[in-house]
């Protein structure tokens, strides 16, 4: 969840320091250029003095004109910045350099303009960092309230576009500082958010393994969170206590009638022998009643396995394997079928021996039940990727796609074996017994013809 709810707090993030910064950056050229734009001002309002009592036709030996002339000269000279006194028909009063003269058109053209307006320019086109524009302010010299000429200023603007980009990468560092604070707070609040729903996941895997006692501790987080992490206790509470009732339930009711059933058995053979030998009906119900009395153990064992917590330790898997293949090993000579044991000669995963030694009798007795004499139960030990693997694979008549997806669920069994002894428990409680240590059976085709179980246990401690 912490790699979907980061990006979003970044991004939103990083368009509010967009937002401002963006902002900032052009207020920042604004006002370099506000200021070069006022100095111009300023300069152009000295040379108008002076400029405003020069005679019209200039004399030569007009003195205040060759001192306006000095000025701009020297204007130039210093700072680079074109500077000059017109009339109104476009002739110079005076200007430096002497080559320069106004422009046709152009913003040059529409200050002067301006200015013969009585005007002063004030708000030229703004100039960014990357334009190698000029500046160009222009102010009426007025005498006797008539606007006589003008005085123009044409600037470069390299050092303005300067100071405006020492600015701007001031503002870009403070906004990647700002970022980098921002990453790290969201990184905390994240963390802060998401601990809750880690500890809430840990404990809804913990209960899903079987791990029923599994709480969560509601001591951090948002409030709305913490009562999450309460409400979840609560029904983890519930859930563990109706299960136990179940348990409980399933366990006392198959105790209890073992023994009506046991005295009922023993009332049917007291009945025998009052019937002629080989009487039908009573064989019938004998083997009924044998068969009810296996259903019971087997629900009584069920409720014991969905009970018991499981004791993991880590195991040699192949070595258990082998001593199963080799208790049953008599059996399967017996109805004539080859119990083969393959695979890895060593293979170690966590799991509780007893619990993973009943599973594995069960599905190799359910094995040689199905496989037919002169077949083959081929049992493999070996490792699928994070889980230690023990394959159990016959030759019976297998199942089909539907019976695979209802295989190992309680008292079901396949309708083409009905007359085949068994209660239809035992793949159950195998999966109880393994879903108890954090392991899992799965069901497959044996390919031509057969099942193929697969049992699993991990080959890391659950907890880790």
């Amino acid at each position: 969840m912490r790699t979907r709810l980061l990006p979003l707090l970044i991004v939103l993030m990083a368009a509010v320091l967009l937002a401002l910064g963006f902002p900032l950056a052009v207020r920042v050229a604004a006002a370099e250029q506000q200021r070069v734009v006022i100095d111009r001002i300023d300069d152009t309002a000295r040379f108008g003095a002076l400029a405003q009592f020069v005679d019209e036709p200039v004399r030569a030996t007009d003195e205040r004109q060759r001192i306006l002339q000095t000025e701009l000269e020297a204007y130039d000279s210093v700072y680079g910045i074109r500077a000059g006194v017109f009339y109104r028909d476009d002739r110079a009063l005076a200007k430096a350099p002497g080559s320069w003269i106004l422009p046709a058109e152009g913003e040059g053209r529409e200050a002067f303009k301006e200015a013969l307006l009585g005007r002063r320019s004030h708000d030229p086109s703004q100039v960014w960092p990357w334009q190698d524009g000029r500046i160009v302010v222009a102010s009426p010299v007025v005498r006797d309230g008539d606007v006589v000429a003008v005085v123009v200023t044409d600037s470069p603007t390299g050092d303005m576009r300067s100071r405006t980009l020492r600015g701007w990468l001031l503002i870009a560092l403070g906004e990647a500082l700002a970022m980098l604070v921002a990453v790290g707070a969201a990184f905390r609040l994240t963390g802060w958010v998401l601990l809750p729903v880690r500890v809430l996941d840990a404990a809804t895997h913990d209960i899903a393994s079987g791990r029923m006692r599994s709480r969560v501790a509601a001591s951090g987080g948002p409030p709305e969170l913490r009562r999450l992490a309460r409400s979840f206790n609560e029904m983890a509470d519930n859930v563990e206590d109706v299960l136990e009732q179940q348990r409980a339930f399933v366990a006392d009711a198959s105790h209890q009638l073992r023994n009506p059933l046991a005295a009922l058995l023993l009332r049917i053979e007291l009945l025998a022998l009052e019937l002629p030998d080989g009487n039908e009906e009573i064989a019938s119900v004998r083997t009924e009643g044998k068969r009810l009395a296996q259903v019971l153990d087997d629900l009584l064992d069920l409720a014991l396995a969905e009970h018991t917590e499981a004791d993991l330790q880590l195991t040699d898997i192949a070595a258990l394997a082998g001593e199963r293949v080799a208790s049953w090993r008599p059996l399967a000579e017996e109805k004539g079928v080859r119990l083969t044991l393959d695979g890895a000669p060593a293979v170690t995963g966590w799991a509780d021996p007893i619990a993973l030694s009943s599973a594995l009798d069960a599905v190799i007795d359910n094995a040689l039940k199905f496989t037919p004499e002169g077949q083959e139960v081929r049992v493999t030990a070996g490792s699928d990727g994070e889980g230690a693997t023990v394959v159990v694979a016959d030759r019976g008549p297998g199942l089909t796609e539907q019976e695979l997806e209802r295989v190992g669920d309680r008292f079901w069994r396949s309708g083409r074996h009905q007359n085949i002894k068994g209660s239809g428990l035992g793949l159950s409680i195998s999966r109880a017994l393994l879903a108890a240590g954090g392991g899992s059976i799965r069901y497959g085709t044996h390919e031509p013809h057969g099942l193929r179980v697969t049992v699993t246990v991990p080959r890391h401690p659950p907890h880790a």
